[in-house]
């Protein structure tokens, strides 16, 4: 059964493959290392995780030619964007938001890897979905 606890519990996870990631390869690379090295730390835990899935944009029930591809979909669950940016800019909430809404998931974690503190630069964001959840 999906709760509340089971989405945290995931979400956890996600952050301490980042953080090892970040401990392992430090800031100033690109984001496509970060994903490749983040994909392999969370396979290593045993997440199940898949890379670039495709977000369809549905408009008066109809399914629009044009996708969205999300970075991240782990467990089913959590969607994890990833940047490697001086400066988080509201757009990548937005970017994220867009995707969960669209997607129906729970919860997202929008992840800077150009830092010293993975905990301090990450935008956990949840949805009425992740509200609706059973707690535990």
């Amino acid at each position: 059964m999906v709760t509340q606890k089971l989405v945290n519990d995931i979400s956890y996870k996600i952050l301490s493959c980042a953080i090892e990631v970040n401990k392992m390869v430090g800031a100033g690379l690109l984001e496509s290392v970060y994903q490749a090295c983040l994909v392999q730390e969370m396979r290593l835990q045993g997440l199940k995780i898949i890379q670039q899935a495709e977000v369809p944009i549905i408009y008066k029930g109809v399914e629009l030619a044009h996708h969205l591809r999300l970075d991240i979909l782990v467990e089913n669950l959590v969607i994890v964007e990833l940047k490697a940016v001086d400066i988080m800019l509201p757009i990548f909430q937005a970017q994220l938001l867009t995707y969960l809404k669209l997607s129906q998931k729970p919860k997202g974690l929008l992840i800077n890897f150009n830092t010293t503190n993975i905990i301090n630069s990450t935008i956990p964001l949840v949805t009425e979905v992740f509200a609706n959840l059973p707690k535990s």
